[in-house]
């Protein structure tokens, strides 16, 4: 017999299969047992609620944050870079919709999902 370990939609099973002559009918195996799964990581710390500013810069697609040209506080005027970040293989700017302070930016080497608010501004 061999074991295995298959982890399905993050439920991890440990599976025997037993090695044996083909005789063309296929037997019903017991039910694999699901083991003790992992910890998942754990959930992203959202930012304070003072943090936050009254707009909010949302990403356009999946990606990873490679720079932040501005830091919390500073003044940006419409057009601006607040965030350069990798997507497909390609470094993509983010600017400022409007002027206004940064009021929080997600930070270098953060990932981040298509919609999700990665800076707000005031």
């Amino acid at each position: 017999m061999k074991n295995y370990t298959i982890t399905v939609n993050g439920t991890v099973y440990e599976v025997c299969v037993e090695e044996g002559e083909s005789t063309g009918a296929v037997a019903a195996a017991p039910a694999a047992k699901a083991a003790p799964a992992k910890k998942a990581a754990p959930a992203k710390a959202a930012a304070p609620a003072g943090a936050q500013g009254a707009v909010k810069i949302a990403a356009p697609m999946p990606g990873k944050v490679l720079k932040t040209p501005v830091a919390a506080g500073a003044a940006v005027k419409k057009g601006d870079v607040v965030l350069v970040f990798e997507a497909m293989k390609m470094e993509n700017d983010l600017v400022a919709p409007q002027d206004g302070t940064i009021a929080s930016v997600y930070a270098v080497g953060q990932a981040f999902e298509a919609g999700e608010i990665i800076a707000t501004m005031n």
